[in-house]
């Protein structure tokens, strides 16, 4: 079991830039895929980027691919979401996500275990 806590939402203006955090806490020594979605109001929650345990693959949405840079640091516990060039389309509660998957990058909510409470992000026009 891994407890998940994200931090760094916040209000942004359109083109600027945010950096979100997931610290991680309980079994960290297992091999986690881990992941970033997010779910904006009325809407279903959506991929928007993962990685492998060791760090060496990811995988974007197209929505975010060029913009956004998913990276961890397994010495600390702490996965990271670097968003630049932000657009109002970008406005939700972001979630980190872990799951053991064995060296492949699900992109689907369903496929996910555990979960952290979320941060806001909200891009102005």
């Amino acid at each position: 079991q891994v407890q998940l806590v994200e931090s760094g939402g916040g209000l942004v203006q359109a083109g600027g830039s945010l950096r979100l955090s997931c610290a991680a806490s309980g079994r960290t020594s297992d091999r986690w895929t881990m992941g970033w979605f997010r779910q904006d109001l009325g809407k279903e929650r959506e991929f928007v980027a993962g990685i492998t345990w060791t760090g060496l693959n990811s995988y974007y949405s197209d929505s975010v691919k060029g913009r956004f840079t998913i990276s961890r640091d397994n010495a600390n516990n702490i996965l990271y979401l670097q968003m630049n060039r932000l657009k109002p389309e970008d406005t939700a509660v972001y979630f980190c996500a872990a799951e053991r998957a064995w060296g492949t990058i699900p992109d689907r909510p369903n496929d996910y275990t555990y979960w952290g409470q979320g941060t806001q992000v909200t891009v102005s026009s």
